[in-house]
Formats: structure tokens, sequence, C-alpha cells
């Protein structure tokens, strides 16, 4: 049988209430999570925001100061690691030096009594799943770093966890084999159909690969969402900022519009009222065009493949983040003259930072 044709082995998660200090500094400050069967929830924020403190409590390896984790109908918050049926891939690749690919992956089936025989094959299934049976014989010294990180994940899903946890896997990886494997890890996932929690401070892997992300923030959840309604409706200032790059231009809001550029824009649920703010703009809804009576001027671009980021300077000297296709950005050059303008539907008004 294929791991394709397997049932969906995952379980309901739930964290509620979960509150963890040290000293006096709260880690957790009342994190509530549901996590769907077979979903893929990762937990992205600043460092000291609380997402592997979280991630440590599911796994058993840290106790909460109070509330509860449930798997499935279980209340699982003071059960130990080891009799959690969880699977644990950690940033460090944690291989047993002296084991070979297939024994590393075989050995959390050997601590469950699992016989040579039926524990060999499964080994070998779950390599062949991440694309490594020919390196089965191959000790991690003789394995690269993204190798290596797939048999850890191999063998986290050999002993057919009902739950994933994942604690920043690839941020020991370089750029190319971490989108290889991440996206990897997604494929994987979906196949076996394990309830995943994603632990990771990188922005682009959370919105790649989740179904939803949650944004923390001082121990508390700010927002959990799709990726697309994350990064396009933020529900406060610091998820609007945090995700992607983001430019802040001041203005004033009047029954729920605003004017940006000279141009009437809607502001989306949770913004100023009434009054002074400041507008959160993503540099792809800024527009740039050649204009030779253009008001602003370029100060700065940036090649990046397919399009160009260009820094532009408008007439009050603030400076502005636009996205430009590579085919507006050749016809640019520096103090190069342009008209600009904010195509956007809707954005989040900020109050005015009062620095």
């Amino acid at each position: 049988m294929t791991v394709a044709s397997k049932e969906r082995t995952g379980l309901e998660v739930r964290l509620e209430d979960l509150r963890r200090s040290f000293g006096g500094n709260a880690a957790l400050d009342g994190l509530s999570l549901t996590l769907a069967p077979g979903e893929l929830v990762a937990l992205l924020g600043p460092s000291g925001c609380g997402k592997t403190t979280a991630l440590r409590i599911v796994a058993g390896l840290d106790e909460p100061d109070s509330g509860q984790v449930f798997v499935g109908d279980q209340d699982v918050t003071f059960v130990t690691a080891n009799k959690r049926d969880m699977g644990m891939v950690f940033q460090a690749y944690s291989l047993f030096p002296h084991m070979t690919s297939q024994e590393n992956v075989e050995f959390g089936l050997k601590l469950r009594g699992v016989d040579a025989a039926k524990r060999g094959t499964k080994a070998r299934e779950m390599l062949e799943l991440v694309g490594l049976a020919e390196f089965a014989n191959r000790y991690a010294s003789q394995l690269s770093g993204g190798q290596q990180q797939r048999v850890a994940l191999a063998r986290a899903l050999a002993i057919e966890p009902s739950v994933l946890l994942l604690d920043e896997p690839l941020s020991a990886l370089d750029a190319k084999v971490r989108v290889q494997l991440r996206d990897e890890i997604r494929r994987i996932q979906l196949e076996v159909g394990t309830t995943t929690l994603f632990v990771t401070h990188d922005q682009e892997e959370a919105l790649a690969i989740s179904d939803r992300v949650g944004v923390m923030s001082k121990g508390k959840l700010e927002q959990l969402d799709a990726p697309e309604e994350l990064y396009a409706r933020p529900v406060n200032a610091f998820v609007a900022a945090f995700v992607g790059l983001m430019n802040r231009i001041e203005c004033r809001v009047d029954s729920g519009r605003t004017e940006l550029l000279g141009s009437p824009i809607d502001t989306l649920s949770n913004s100023v009222d009434s009054g002074p703010g400041l507008a959160l703009v993503r540099p792809e809804q800024v527009s740039v065009q050649p204009s030779e009576s253009g008001a602003a001027r370029v100060r700065h671009l940036s090649f990046l493949g397919s399009f160009s980021r260009a820094t532009v300077a408008l007439p009050d000297g603030t400076e502005l983040l636009a996205q430009v296709p590579a085919s507006t950005a050749s016809t640019l050059g520096l103090e190069s003259r342009v008209d600009v303008a904010v195509m956007a539907p809707a954005v989040f008004v900020a109050r005015p930072d009062p620095s």
C-alpha cells in the first residue's frame, strides 16, 4: 500500500487559554488555537513572541502555568512527551551519527516494538517518500544538510503520528535547498494527512505552505487566517507591518475612506475611524509611471529578476517603495520624474505613531 492511498491520520489539536511565564515575563498570554484534522498551521512572529514555547507545550517538552492542550478528545496537557502520538523535526537535524539513514528512520519503530522486517519495509517507504531511497545505507556525515533534514522528516513520519511538529526545520539550510524542502514538506504533509504545527520566523515559508498562518506578538495570537487573507486584510497595524514590506503614508480618514496621492480609497475594518492616520500600503500597490511632468523622482532601483523595486521620493520628501514590472523599470533612471498612485481597493489605516 502506498502512502498516497492511506487514510488521513490527523486529529484535531486544541490549545485553550495557554499561559506560560519565565522569570516574570509572559511567554504565552492566553493563547487559544484550534488545528483541524490534517491541517497545516504555521506560527509566525518575531523572536520572543511565544511561538516556540507554544510548540514545546504541545510536544510535551514544557508545561503551561495554566490552560489545556487537547489532541482529539484527549487532554494531553500533562502527558509526558514519549506518550504523545507526535513526531517532531527540529532546526538541528538530530540524526544519530552511528546509524545509517535507514537505521535512523527505523529508530522510533524499534522503540515501539515493531519487528525488524516491518520496520525495514516502513523505513524504505519513508525514505522513498522523501526521495532518499538510494541513500538508505549512508551515515549523516555522508549526507548534505538538506538530505539530513529529509531523513529527520522521514523518521518523524515513520511512526505515523497524529500530529507533526516542525520547529524551524529549514532555517539552517541555504536558500535554494530551503525552498525545495519546504515544498517537499507540504507535498508530503498533504499526502500523509498529518495535522501539522509549523513554527518559523520566515514569512515566505509560512505564507507558501500553510493552510492558515497565525501571527503572534508578546504571547498573544494577533491574527489567524489563510495566507491570502492575512496578507490582504490584516486586522491590526502589527500584522500589517510584520507580514511583508509596507509603506506608511500620512492620511486622514473620513467615513471609512481616505485619500492617498489624489485617489479616494476605502479603509479596511479595524482602521482608524476618523481623523489622522498612517495608511499602510504594500509596494505592489504603488504604481509608478514615467512622466516628464511627474512630481515624484526615482531615488533608487533594485533589479530583482521579473520585477524591480524602486524607491521614489514625493514632493514633501516622503519616500515610498514600489514594485515595478521589468518593462517599466527599463524606462526609469535615477532622478527620473514619475507619476505615483496607490492602486488598492482598500488599505489599513493605523493610528499615527506618537514618536
